[in-house]
């Protein structure tokens, strides 16, 4: 399965489709956060009318709460809180982040963060042949991803996931994109989609095989 991973266009989609025609063949969109600059709600229309593909969508904490809605009523999956499964594949997906200085719209504690991931992430390892489990946040997990000149500022709850899941593909600090690998899994910040940065995902059967990732710039 190939997979466009895009995070924190902040509203400004006027590269989508070159990062799309760039990026060549693809089998799903991920959209990881940040779909809009503080709303209006109805930017989420514009964004998923670009795409010809199956799109899962999260927000991020730059969107308002209120998005949800617009999601689930978008052609584009709300995987907010929810797990699909696309053939041996399980895509897990919680937007918002954990608190930022700055109190923006949808942001979540660290505890609300890890109960509504271990459950999803319980459902996917007992699914039987669950085979790979990809995590869909717009925070990255604690230490990987997420430096800033003051230090580390991603999710410690996220981070408990990190060797449960096979991918974390996140955004949120635009300064980290980027991919790194902790443990068993593999760590990929896009970029900043607002500025034509994607990236490819090769997921190859059988499972076990390497993570391949191409970034794409526009």
């Amino acid at each position: 399965m190939k997979i466009l991973a895009i995070s924190d266009p902040h509203g400004d989609y006027s590269k989508i489709r070159k990062m799309m025609e760039k990026a060549g063949d693809f089998d799903l969109a991920v959209i990881v956060g940040d779909i809009t600059h503080f709303g209006p709600d109805e930017k989420v229309e514009e964004l998923m009318e670009l795409f010809d593909k199956p799109v899962l969508a999260i927000p991020g904490n730059c969107d308002q709460r209120s998005i949800l809605n617009a999601l689930d009523a978008s052609k584009a999956t709300n995987l907010h809180g929810k797990i699909e499964q696309i053939g041996n594949i399980s895509f897990i997906g919680l937007g918002g982040s954990n608190p930022t200085p700055f109190n923006t719209p949808f942001e979540l504690s660290e505890e609300e963060i890890e109960k509504a991931l271990e459950g999803m992430v319980c459902s996917a390892e007992n699914a039987g042949e669950c085979g790979t489990i990809v995590l869909l946040t717009h925070a990255p997990p604690h230490g990987a991803r997420d430096e800033l000149p003051f230090g580390h500022v991603g999710s410690k709850a996220i981070q408990k996931f990190v060797d449960r899941v096979d991918l974390i593909i996140c955004g949120h600090i635009h300064e980290a994109k980027g991919l790194e690998k902790v443990g068993k899994t593999v760590v990929l910040n896009p970029g900043e989609a607002s500025k034509g940065s994607c990236a490819l995902v090769h997921l190859q059967e059988p499972e076990g095989k390497p993570i391949e990732v191409e970034f794409v710039e526009v």
